[in-house]
């Protein structure tokens, strides 16, 4: 017996093999279907998918053989990955010196084997896709079609793998990323709204104590320092309510009255000189209460905010059928440019109006909006005009 020795790029082979994640892994049907049918195909009693490991020789599918693994230094699949065309067929291999006294012919009663690669885009040969017969035997040039076609859909089945082992592990490394940029924002917002409130309140301290000392112009420099501090820490309380909104979303369906809703939402936004109205045609929804009341509390905001009518007008609608949600508010404030309607919902993405204290958006509000919606799988739409108010229509799927 001829032990088969080691190729050139062993070293790389054998990291890229374990790249897979697939040996010692259990059987698998799509594997096992491939190795069953080349059997069939070339009839033969055994059929393998065969991966070389470091010492060993580990059998993802072994088709007519009770065993997964068998030791390297008497696997024919170490020849067949030496072979220039990637091929190899032993005829008979009682009469072959590299096979001749090898304990699977003297013990086994192996007399035929045909081998192809399992060759990844890199050329790298990571085991074979095999059979074994008892008796010599050649095979027809359509078997050989069949073994060499079969062994490239090994190699697709890996390669799959190998795709959604990348994925997840991005997945895995974005959540990671994400959690860490919410504590992140979460301190953030900490240690730089309570400094800002501060500044706010001695700002104003310092108005009511001085004010018949200092000019009007002084004055309106206060009351400027003042709406910048708002600003900025109401920037901040924004991007801490998006990075929170995955919370949100975990928490889960609860079944909450709409006139509960209905409450907790006019606490908020009934203020003098508006008009907040809620319909509802359910008299209660089955829906995640704390993604959808923050939904509606962002477009309810915005909807006063951007308003120059003589009595803003903010109302929702709820209405349901067999499968779905529908949330539709509805304000008759400035409305929204056409040119802009297509990017309101992007982070940091603005109109550019002024609101009615004078301020600028910070273009996280609606951001976080659609990022809620879609992650209740639902979908969100928007009709505007400028000076007429907008529409937004919030669909989602129940269950």
């Amino acid at each position: 017996m001829i032990k088969p020795r080691f190729p050139k790029d062993e070293k790389q082979r054998q990291k890229t093999l374990e790249r897979y994640k697939i040996l010692d892994t259990i059987e698998e049907e799509s594997y096992d279907n491939l190795t069953s049918l080349i059997a069939h195909i070339c009839e033969v009693p055994i059929s393998l998918i065969s991966l070389l490991d470091k010492d060993r020789n580990f059998l993802k599918s072994h088709y007519g053989v009770p065993f997964n693994e068998d030791p390297r230094e008497r696997s024919f699949c170490g020849h067949t990955i030496l072979e220039e065309t990637g091929v190899l067929i032993v005829s008979d291999a009682t009469q072959d010196e590299r096979f001749h006294d090898n304990p699977l012919v003297r013990e086994m009663g192996v007399r035929f084997y045909a081998g192809a690669a399992l060759v990844d885009s890199q050329g790298l040969r990571l085991g074979a896709l095999c059979v074994f017969g008892k008796e010599p035997k050649i095979l027809s040039d359509y078997q050989k079609e069949a073994l060499n076609k079969l062994s490239k859909h090994v190699m697709l089945l890996m390669e799959g793998r190998l795709l959604n082992i990348s994925l997840l592990d991005a997945e895995s490394n974005l959540q990671e990323r994400n959690k860490e940029l919410e504590k992140f924002a979460s301190a953030t917002s900490h240690d730089l709204k309570s400094p800002l409130n501060n500044i706010a309140g001695l700002l104003e301290l310092l108005k009511d104590s001085a004010s018949d000392k200092l000019t009007e112009e002084e004055l309106s420099y206060i009351d400027l320092t003042k709406d910048s501090a708002s600003s900025l820490s109401n920037y901040i309380s924004g991007l801490l309510n998006f990075y929170k909104s995955e919370q949100l979303v975990e928490d889960g369906q609860e079944t909450i009255e709409s006139a509960v809703l209905k409450k907790d939402l006019t606490s908020v936004f009934s203020n003098p000189g508006t008009r907040f109205r809620f319909n509802s045609s359910s008299a209660s929804l089955r829906i995640n209460a704390g993604a959808i009341k923050q939904i509606l509390m962002n477009l309810i905001s915005n909807g006063f905010k951007y308003n120059e009518s003589e009595i803003p007008t903010v109302t929702v609608s709820v209405r349901e059928d067999k499968t779905h949600y529908c949330f539709e508010v509805k304000d008759n404030g400035m409305g929204i440019p056409k040119e802009d309607r297509s990017k309101v919902f992007d982070l940091f993405e603005t109109s550019g109006s002024i609101d009615r204290n004078g301020r600028r958006g910070t273009g996280i509000g609606l951001a976080t909006v659609k990022k809620l919606v879609h992650k209740l799988e639902g979908v969100i739409d928007i009709i505007s005009a400028e000076g007429e108010g907008s529409k937004f229509t919030c669909i989602i799927p129940k269950g």
